[in-house]
């Protein structure tokens, strides 16, 4: 990125790291992997009438879908910004993690609904059917689990997908333990509330994930980034009068975006502020693009103006002055 005069090198179209590329090979493995055993769950658990194997499917069909639904936004992310889009389509990956995130919620209603009706009217079940299907299943989600753990876990559609292999995993492993106690008692009881247990684990690890996408989807600060903090820091670069209209969001987890104004002295010159300007932001705050406008007057032409004022995301005014990075 270019200091100089409106030089805007923004790369945003070509942010996309070998990185991602090999995220979304780990994720084409993994929807392979589980589309496939898929099938072979739903038969079973119907010829077993087991609602662990039933529930443990229907969250392998979910997850299929929410694994093509992330191989889609890594896709989708590759493509250059344009006129429409200026910061491109790396946003797609957070809307996709927000969207697994939702499904999986609706999988918990749906797992905690079935096993309410198994308790209240108990079906018989096939435990040898169950613990056989349960077994490869399980096999299954652990290697689908470990190709997506290897990744890179600040990408939240990553950690998307894996949650949802992470809860067919404890999913295959909760039909294992019921089929045990079934062909061990006799006590059939034990599916419908292991599926609940499985359940409650699956909404404990979604719930974060939620926040997260949707603390970024609503254009939240940075958690690592303390906005008074920076804003104070900026005040004390040398030329700097004072900074307001301080704002900070994030384009994904690993990309934060800054906006900034600051007045600086008279006779000051406003290329050598900047300098200092974006090498703390970039250095101290890890700020790889910060849009700051210089104002010499003593009132700027975006009020209100005193510091730390102003809200939400948007870009500040545009002046000469005004420097992107």
């Amino acid at each position: 990125m270019s200091d100089h005069h409106h030089d805007h090198h923004h790369h945003h179209g070509t942010m996309a790291a070998p990185a991602s590329d090999r995220d979304a090979r780990r994720v084409l493995v993994a929807f392979v992997l589980t589309a496939s055993f898929m099938v072979a769950e739903v038969v079973g658990g119907m010829v077993s009438g087991s609602l662990a194997l039933l529930a443990d499917a229907g969250h392998m069909l979910t997850d299929a879908a929410s694994l093509a639904l992330a191989l889609f936004a890594f896709r989708l992310a590759r493509r250059p910004a344009d006129a429409a889009r200026t910061y491109g389509w790396h946003r797609v990956q957070v809307l996709a993690a927000f969207v697994n995130a939702l499904a999986l919620l609706v999988i918990v209603a749906w797992i905690g609904w079935e096993a309410a009706a198994r308790l209240l009217a108990q079906q018989p079940v096939g435990g040898g059917m169950m613990l056989g299907v349960a077994v490869a299943g399980l096999a299954v989600n652990v290697a689908a689990f470990a190709v997506l753990h290897g990744g890179d876990q600040r990408n939240v559609n990553l950690r998307g997908a894996a949650l949802h292999v992470l809860g067919d995993l404890l999913g295959s492993v909760a039909a294992i333990v019921a089929a045990l106690v079934i062909l061990w008692t006799g006590w059939t009881p034990i599916d419908p509330i292991l599926s609940l247990l499985v359940a409650l684990l699956i909404l404990r690890t979604t719930m974060p994930l939620l926040r997260r996408t949707a603390h970024i989807l609503l254009e939240g600060t940075p958690e690592a980034l303390d906005v008074a903090s920076l804003r104070d820091h900026v005040a004390t670069v040398d030329g700097v009068v004072e900074v307001h209209h301080v704002h900070a969001w994030m384009l994904t987890p690993d990309r934060n975006l800054v906006t900034l104004h600051a007045r600086i002295l008279p006779g000051t010159d406003d290329t050598t502020v900047l300098h200092r300007i974006h090498h703390e932001l970039r250095e101290r705050f890890d700020v790889g693009h910060a849009t700051v406008q210089i104002e010499r007057d003593t009132e700027c032409p975006a009020p209100p103006c005193r510091p730390g004022q102003g809200s939400g995301p948007g870009p500040a005014t545009t002046s000469p002055h005004s420097r992107s990075h």
